[in-house]
């Protein structure tokens, strides 16, 4: 279903990281069968915010109705 490069967006929070549903990130690397994926989630300036290894149900890929939004860290 998903590849490398694709965008994707968080299903859930993922504490150890900090990250918040909706988060959006883009998949570096699939694992085999799809298992897991490794995704790059960064900060609108580019830098890398957080990597971290979702399963497939923990993350969607994006919508046409989808809005960027920013946040306080």
């Amino acid at each position: 279903m998903f590849k490398e490069h694709d965008v994707v967006i968080l299903n859930e929070d993922l504490t150890p990281e900090r990250l918040k549903r909706g988060d959006v990130g883009a998949i570096v690397h699939v694992h085999p069968q799809g298992a897991a994926f490794i995704v790059e989630f960064l900060a609108l300036s580019g830098d890398t915010v957080a990597i971290a290894t979702v399963s497939p149900s923990q993350v969607r890929p994006v919508s046409n109705r989808d809005i960027t939004h920013a946040r306080l860290r």
